[in-house]
């Protein structure tokens, strides 16, 4: 039918490509109090690890101009907790169930993929953005070839579909999602926050407890953008793009550069239902514009 949103992502049907992203939305349920979520085409669970973690002390939020700096610290109940807790809700609901995992050890993302193998849900998001506290804190996701190591491990036990989160901070992103992609990932996410600073001039220090934090919002999308673009026409497995979307042009612009569907985030501190309004945004373009799929107009930039 004429402006038909709905996207096929890594083999999981979705009724549009609007995504809310991990970390901004909880499980779900906080949202589905300001608009019916199943208008979603899916949801990115806050990112868990194998066990609960109460997240980092001190200013854990931070406004900062077009954009928002966050230093939670992975705050989240544990694979356990939303297995017993939060899936069976989720599931409930007629969207796609994007389970994101993150790790502080290869044991860590291993463990909680063997336990997370026993449910049942759309896509792991493996979020290769944490320190690798067994090799003094250097992020996963900003070697390739640590990247590799990780992906080539989680792929060997994972049997849900697999999309693998990209660290804008990475050494060489290209490299990286090639990487991913020849070690079994059936999709990729780009890009998680960009690592920032905020200065308490009149405490003269940082704002934050671990001093550096992640930047979202419209600050980044112009280099998320970019980045999408360099990676989806890298790679033939689907991408998914993150970074500062706020409207329906924002939408647009990623899939026309390559992203099979898109996550939202931090706009929705600002208005908690801005993915209803980017959906039929997206929706009435197509009508306008006389597209019949968003194929059409993927990767055609």
């Amino acid at each position: 039918m004429m402006g038909d949103p709905s996207v096929d992502f890594a083999g999981v049907r979705m009724k549009n490509p609007v995504v809310l992203a991990s970390g901004t939305c909880g499980f779900g349920r906080e949202l589905n109090e300001y608009f019916d979520i199943e208008k979603l085409g899916g949801i990115s669970s806050k990112g868990l690890t194998l066990n609960g973690r109460d997240g980092n002390e001190g200013v854990r939020i931070w406004e900062t101009p077009c954009g928002l700096m966050n230093s939670i610290g992975l705050e989240n109940p544990g694979v356990e907790g939303f297995i017993e807790r939060e899936l069976d809700w989720i599931n409930g609901f007629d969207v796609a169930n994007i389970v994101n995992l993150g790790g502080h050890s290869m044991d860590d993302y291993l463990q909680g993929v063997s336990l997370l193998n026993e449910v049942e849900f759309d896509i792991l998001e493996l979020n290769i953005s944490c320190p690798n506290l067994k090799e003094g804190g250097m992020n996963f996701g900003v070697k390739t070839e640590i990247a590799r190591e990780v992906v080539r491990a989680v792929r060997r036990e994972c049997r849900h579909r697999l999309s693998v989160k990209l660290s804008p901070n990475a050494g060489d992103i290209v490299s990286l999602a090639r990487a991913c992609e020849e070690e079994g990932a059936d999709a990729l996410a780009l890009t998680n926050t960009y690592l920032a600073m905020a200065v308490d001039i009149y405490r003269r220090r940082p704002v934050f407890e671990n001093t550096y934090a992640g930047l979202s919002g419209p600050a980044i999308r112009p280099i998320s953008l970019r980045m999408v673009h360099q990676v989806a026409h890298a790679v033939t497995i689907p991408v998914m793009g993150i970074g500062g979307i706020a409207g329906w042009q924002d939408a647009l612009e990623f899939i026309m550069v390559g992203a099979a569907a898109v996550q939202v985030g931090t706009a929705t501190f600002t208005k908690p239902d801005v993915a209803l309004d980017i959906i039929e945004g997206i929706e009435n373009f197509m009508k306008e514009q006389k597209i019949d799929s968003i194929s059409e107009i993927r990767g055609v930039i």
